[in-house]
């Protein structure tokens, strides 16, 4: 019996609709809905996912004329319409309830911003209007090539707390003070809008090398090549601090080592905090981060962080057609175990689409044989792709 009576009430909303719309008179739908109610026949049309295909079930169980029939067309072609802008693949569950929280938590009153000038909104795809879908090859870090590349000290006996990683006196190396640098970087987004409307999910891949191209004596070896893959989940915000507006906020979990073996291995593993903020032409990017540790005895640079720190801060600036770009970290500890890092890189035009690049960088970490060697370098070249 309820089962009857919740198949008469939908009945009976139908026909109201129809009457509504002016397609049924009065007297025919009060026939229509006295009229002996077959559940059997009622339960099929109700089963239809589709608007359209269940109004048709009813037009035929109820004999509607085609007069009558078709003036409902107009009704079917709304149905149809409405199904087609609902959206495909609703997200339902937790990821549901996820991008409910998230969007309460991100959807702050900022300052209003234009996507086509946005620096951040460039880089990550942060806005609906700029998401460009998955897996677009785009820059992630700088890409350059610097054919000189100059360094005040070179390490010819890299060394860590590990003995095992120590370079003996027999295995030491014979260095030129100028070789060449090129660094290769991109990324792709790989998930978009994992919770509702945000969260990207990022994978990139950056590649540096140091390349004794001028030692003919030692056969121009590769000194030193950097890999570092990662994995990055971002985030919209939009909130005004310190005359900043907040953008981005994301986690990346990231690997760097250059694949030599003992003792000249290097390695360790990241977890990052991503905090971005910019004005007009200004674009500025905060990371924390944690080092996952490793045993002792597994561990090729167990005093790392003391050295190439435990987070970074990067500013952007464009003026013209030039782009400024700062990167400064520390140790963030006082005393022997301060230490810390300054690069300094300057694209600039030289013709049509080619550009210079210098970079200037004074600290510790030049790269990760080098993480615990002071040393100031100084190259010179093109830059291919920038940073933003």
């Amino acid at each position: 019996m309820l089962f009857r009576s919740f198949q008469y009430n939908k009945l009976k909303l139908s026909i109201v609709s129809l009457l509504g719309c002016g397609v049924l008179s009065q007297v025919h739908a009060e026939e229509l809905l006295h009229k002996q109610y077959n559940p059997s026949s009622a339960q099929a049309c109700a089963a239809l996912e589709a608007n359209a295909d269940r109004l048709s079930c009813y037009d035929t169980l109820f004999k509607i004329p085609d007069v009558q029939r078709t003036a409902l067309v107009s009704e079917r072609v709304a149905a149809i319409d409405l199904e087609k802008d609902a959206p495909v693949s609703e997200k339902k569950g937790v990821t549901a309830a996820i991008g409910k929280s998230l969007s309460g938590l991100f959807a702050v009153e900022g300052p209003h911003f234009d996507t086509n000038s946005s620096l951040l909104d460039k880089r990550w795809e942060l806005s609906e209007g700029s998401k460009l879908g998955t897996w677009n090859i785009r820059a992630h870090q700088p890409v350059y090539l610097l054919p000189v590349f100059w360094t005040s000290n070179k390490n010819e006996r890299p060394h860590s707390p590990n003995p095992d990683n120590t370079v003996s006196a027999e295995e030491s190396q014979h260095l030129d003070s100028t070789e060449s640098k090129f660094q290769i970087s991109l990324k792709a987004k790989a998930w978009e809008n994992i919770f509702g409307d945000n969260g990207d999910l990022w994978i990139g891949y950056t590649q540096s090398s140091r390349w004794q191209v001028y030692n003919e004596e030692e056969s121009r070896p590769f000194r030193e090549t950097n890999y570092e893959p990662e994995a990055s989940l971002m985030f919209r915000t939009n909130y005004e601090i310190m005359g900043l507006n907040g953008r981005l906020l994301g986690v990346t979990f990231n690997h760097q080592s250059n694949g030599r073996s003992d003792p000249f291995s290097r390695s360790w593993n990241r977890v990052m905090l991503n905090l971005g903020f910019e004005k007009d032409n200004f674009a500025m990017m905060i990371r924390p981060w944690y080092r996952i540790e490793e045993n002792f005895k597994d561990d090729n640079n167990p005093d790392i962080k003391d050295y190439i720190g435990r987070g970074d801060l990067t500013t952007f600036y464009r003026w013209n057609d030039h782009e400024f770009n700062l990167l400064l970290r520390h140790s963030l500890r006082g005393g022997s175990r301060s230490h810390g890092a300054a690069q300094f890189d300057w694209s600039f035009p030289i013709k049509g689409k080619l550009r210079g690049h210098f970079q200037l960088f004074d600290g510790y970490g030049e790269s990760l044989i080098d993480y615990n060697q002071r040393a100031t370098y100084v190259g010179l070249g093109v830059s291919l792709m920038g940073l933003y």
